[in-house]
C-alpha cells in the first residue's frame, strides 16, 4: 500500500512541478541566452527573491531560485512523508529507497524529469536521504544479529538469526524485482549475509545444552539450501561457504559421536597407534603392558555383536532426538556416521593383523554384520 501511495504522490508532483517550471521560463523569457539583454529591469525581490533575476549567473539558477519560493514547503513536507513511508513496515526504507531510485532514473511511472529540472534535483535529495537511511537500518540490523545473544535453552533447530536473514532476503527480493539498481541491496544483503556467519560461528563460544556443530551445520546447510533457491549472483560467494561450512561442522558432528558405541576399542587402538608413532616395531606393540594381546582380547570381549547393534540403536535415538526435522539432515548424518564406522572398522582389523599376526585374534562382528546393523537400523525408523 505505501509503495501505490508513494508512486501517487511523485506522479501528481511531476507534472505540477514540470508545468509551474515551463510557466516561469516563457513568462520571464528564461530560456534565451541573453537574460540580460531581455530582462534588464525585471524585479522579483517583493514575491520571489531578495535580487534581480539579471544578477543570477543562469537561467537555471534563476528559475531554480523561483521554484524554490514558490514550493518552499515541498521538501520539507516530502521528507515528512517519507519517514512516514518508512515506519508504515519495519523494513519501509527498502521500497522508499526503490521508488525515489525508479522516479529519479525514470524506470516506471511517466517519463522521468528532465536532469535540469527543479522537480530531478529535489528527487536527488530524497533519494540521498533514502540511501542513508536504508543504511542506517542496515546497520542497525547487523548489529542486532551480531549481538544477539543464544538463550541456552536451544535444542537445536534454526536460529533466529537466520530466520530473520531469510524474511529480509525474501522481502528486499520482492521490493527489488523490477528496479533496475541493485547496487545498494548488493551490499546491504553482502553486510547482512557477513553478520549471520558470524553469529552462526559465535556458537562455538556458547554454553548450549545441545551439540554445538549439530546446530552449526543445520543452519548453514538451511542457509546453503535457502540461497541454492534464490539464485542471487551478489552470494554466490556465500553459498560456496556456507556449504563448506555444513560439511565441515558435519564431519566434526559426526567424529564426536563416532567414537561412543566402541569406545573402549577406540581408545585402545589409539593407543596403539600413538606406540607405532614413537618408533616402536610392530611385533613389538603386543609385548607393551597396556596393549598385550590379553589386554586386546579384554576389550574385544566387552563388544559382542549385539552389544554394538545396541550401541548403534542408542546412537541413532540420540541424533534423532536433537536434529532438526525440517532439515532432513537425519539421512545425511546416519549415512555419514555408517561410512565412519566401516573406515573405522578396517582400521581396527588392519591393526590387528599388523600388531598382533598369527595371534587368532578377531572382533566378535564382522564387517557384513556391521553393515547389517545399519540396514536394520534405518528400515525401521
Amino acid at each position: 500500500v505505501s509503495k501505490q501511495v508513494l508512486e501517487q504522490v511523485l506522479s501528481e508532483l511531476q507534472p505540477l512541478c514540470t508545468l509551474e517550471q515551463q510557466f516561469l521560463q516563457e513568462f520571464f523569457w528564461l530560456g534565451c541566452d541573453s537574460l540580460e539583454l531581455q530582462v534588464p529591469e525585471v524585479r522579483v525581490s517583493t514575491v520571489f527573491s531578495p535580487g534581480p533575476l539579471s544578477s543570477l549567473a543562469h537561467p537555471w539558477e534563476t528559475t531554480t531560485q523561483l521554484l524554490r519560493e514558490i514550493f518552499s514547503c515541498l521538501e520539507p513536507e516530502l521528507g515528512a512523508f517519507l519517514d512516514i513511508c518508512n515506519k508504515v513496515h519495519p523494513l519501509g526504507c527498502l521500497q522508499v529507497l526503490v521508488t525515489l531510485s525508479d522516479a529519479v532514473f525514470g524506470t516506471w511511472g511517466p517519463p522521468s524529469a528532465p536532469p535540469s529540472s527543479f522537480l530531478h534535483a529535489l528527487l536527488g535529495n530524497a533519494l540521498l536521504l533514502a540511501k542513508s537511511n536504508f543504511n542506517k537500518c542496515i546497520e542497525t540490523l547487523c548489529k542486532e544479529i551480531e549481538e544477539a545473544k543464544i538463550p541456552s535453552r536451544v535444542r537445536g533447530g534454526i536460529l533466529p538469526c537466520v530466520s530473520r536473514f531469510q524474511e529480509f532476503m525474501a522481502f528486499s527480493e520482492e521490493v527489488f524485482r523490477a528496479s533496475r539498481s541493485r547496487r545498494e541491496l548488493d551490499k546491504a544483503q553482502l553486510r547482512l549475509a557477513s553478520s549471520v556467519f558470524s553469529s552462526i560461528n559465535s556458537l562455538s563460544s556458547a554454553n548450549l545444552k545441545v551439540n554445538t556443530d549439530m546446530v552449526m551445520m543445520e543452519n548453514f546447510h538451511h542457509i546453503h539450501n535457502f540461497l541454492c533457491q534464490r539464485n542471487i549472483p551478489c552470494l554466490e560467494g556465500k553459498k560456496r561457504e556456507a556449504k563448506e561450512r555444513s560439511s565441515e561442522h558435519m564431519e566434526r558432528y559426526v567424529t564426536t559421536y563416532l567414537g561412543q558405541p566402541l569406545e573402549r576399542l577406540k581408545h585402545f587402538f589409539e593407543g596403539v597407534k600413538a606406540r607405532l608413532a614413537q618408533g616402536i616395531k610392530e611385533e613389538e606393540v603386543s609385548f607393551q603392558l597396556a596393549y598385550s594381546k590379553q589386554e586386546l582380547r579384554k576389550v574385544i570381549e566387552k563388544y559382542p555383536g549385539k552389544e554394538v547393534k545396541r550401541a548403534l540403536e542408542t546412537l541413532y535415538r540420540t541424533i534423532h532426538k536433537y536434529m532438526s526435522p525440517e532439515e532432513n539432515l537425519l539421512p545425511v548424518v546416519w549415512q555419514a556416521m555408517e561410512q565412519g564406522f566401516i573406515r573405522q572398522y578396517g582400521e581396527f582389523e588392519e591393526l590387528i593383523q599388523r600388531c598382533y599376526a598369527g595371534a587368532g585374534i578377531a572382533l566378535d562382528f564382522t564387517m557384513e554384520d556391521l553393515l547389517s546393523y545399519f540396514n536394520s537400523i534405518t528400515m525401521s525408523n
